[in-house]
This record gives C-alpha cells, sequence and structure tokens, in this order.
C-alpha cells in the first residue's frame, strides 16, 4: 500500500460516517415520514418495501426512528466530546502551569476520578442532576474529562521543559504569548487526535444511559432508548431491538475506525 493513500476500511467508515452525519443534520433527505407517527393497525411488521426496517409496538417506521435517532446519539457524542475537550484543556493547563501546589491537588483530583468506571461516574451525575438530553451531555463529558486532563497536565509539562520555551523566554516573549503559541497548541494537539474516537465513546455511553432510561424521554427517537423497548419484543419483532443495536454499532465503528487512522497520520508526521 502506497504511503499517505487511505485504507479500504477508512474510506468504508468515512462513507459511513457521513451519512450518519447526514441523517443528523438533514434527516428529511434519508426518510420523509414522520417517526413519531403512530398507528397500531401496523404494528410489528416485518421489514419490506412498504417498511425497510419493519415497525415497532407501536406501528411507528423504524427505519424513519432509526434516522431521525441519528440527530440525538451525535447531539450527545459531539455535545459530550466538545465539552470534555474544552474543561480539560482549562484544567491540564492549570495544573501544568499552575505550579507545585497547585499541580499536584489537580492530579490528585484526576486519580480519584478515575479510580470510577466512566459510566458508573455518569450514571452518579445522573441520579444527582436527573434525566434528559442535557444531563446525559453533562454527565458523559465529566466522566471524560479527568483521563484527558492529565493528558493535557502531561504534555504541559513536557513541553515547558524544552529548549525552545527558555530560548522564547530570552527573546523576551510574554508568558501570554508562549501559551497562545507554543503550550496550548502542544497541549491541544494530542486531544485533536483523540477526539473522533472520544467522539465514538460518547455516543456509546449515550447509548447505554439511554437504554437505563436515563437519555431522552419518549417518544423522542434515540437510538438506545429504541433498543431498550425493542429487547422486550425480540421473539416476537426481532428487529425492534436488533436494527437500533447495529445502528449503534456502525457508528462507534466507523467513528473508532477514523479516529485511529488520524493517530496513525499523527505519528506518520512526528515520526
Amino acid at each position: 500500500m502506497k504511503a499517505g493513500r487511505p485504507r479500504g476500511s477508512t474510506v468504508i467508515a468515512a462513507v459511513g460516517l457521513a451519512l450518519v452525519v447526514l441523517a443528523a443534520l438533514r434527516p428529511s433527505v434519508l426518510a420523509s415520514g414522520d417517526p413519531d407517527a403512530v398507528n397500531v393497525l401496523q404494528a410489528f411488521r416485518g421489514p419490506g418495501f412498504a417498511h425497510w426496517f419493519g415497525t415497532d409496538q407501536l406501528g411507528r417506521d423504524e427505519y424513519t426512528r432509526v434516522v431521525y435517532g441519528a440527530r440525538l446519539s451525535l447531539t450527545v457524542g459531539l455535545g459530550a466530546t466538545v465539552l470534555a475537550t474544552a474543561a480539560a484543556t482549562l484544567l491540564g493547563l492549570a495544573a501544568g502551569l499552575g505550579g507545585r501546589v497547585v499541580g499536584a491537588a489537580l492530579g490528585r483530583v484526576f486519580d480519584v476520578f478515575l479510580a470510577f468506571p466512566g459510566l458508573l461516574l455518569a450514571l452518579l451525575v445522573l441520579a444527582v442532576l436527573g434525566s434528559g438530553t442535557g444531563q446525559e451531555i453533562l454527565a458523559i463529558a465529566l466522566a471524560a474529562t479527568p483521563g484527558l486532563a492529565r493528558l493535557v497536565r502531561a504534555r504541559v509539562l513536557e513541553v515547558r521543559g524544552a529548549g525552545y520555551i527558555d530560548a522564547a523566554v530570552i527573546l523576551g516573549l510574554g508568558r501570554g504569548a508562549i501559551l497562545r503559541r507554543h503550550l496550548l497548541p502542544a497541549a491541544l494537539r494530542p486531544l485533536l487526535v483523540l477526539v473522533t474516537v472520544g467522539i465514538a465513546e460518547s455516543i456509546l455511553a449515550g447509548a447505554a444511559l439511554s437504554f437505563l432510561g436515563l437519555g431522552p424521554a419518549e417518544p423522542a427517537a434515540e437510538w438506545g432508548s429504541m433498543l431498550a423497548q425493542g429487547r422486550d419484543y425480540l421473539a416476537l419483532a426481532w428487529w425492534t431491538g436488533i436494527i437500533p443495536g447495529l445502528a449503534i454499532a456502525a457508528t462507534v465503528v466507523a467513528a473508532t475506525v477514523l479516529g485511529r487512522a488520524a493517530q496513525r497520520a499523527a505519528r506518520r508526521r512526528t515520526g
């Protein structure tokens, strides 16, 4: 394979994720129906020409709901990742530049939060804040922030001792300029590479929380809640649970593949 040429799996993942993004931004392009339209006379219709993915227990079209469900799933994934990245950058910079006492204190805080599994920490946050899309985004972001913040802190400490930082100080460059030109880009570079993988993890965490009933309320079309509803009817209508699960899995795998590709590209540039 030629250097720089994308792998076949990367191309497939990019196309698949592009369709998910299109479904999130313009769902009416892919599905013209109403995701919340109820028709009990059409309940549990199997996949076919009339209903590509079948219908659920209320006669709602599963294909339409899967398409419209991409918006909520991506909103949670993107929102949690952006929020976690911003918080981690601020906390990591504070830990790396705030002196020995501040750095040690924040480092211990990161370690304490990292001692909890991410999903458990998110559940604890939701137990306090209650369920809903905004609360779900905040809970997932809080669970992801400590690990990213520790990465930023380590990177800042590494760069702060580099020779070119000393040279910049000798040349009279102010602390604000050094932070803006050198430390901040160095801290953000590894985070930006991890963003795609982080989105995949956040989508999966959001689906898990929605599966437990802590996400958007019914009748909102959301993949995790659709999966939770469909599990009760797997013996009667397998598509109500299997297809939303496949949508989650395909999106997470596609985002992860692109994230790994970004990591490989970053290593080649710095290697």
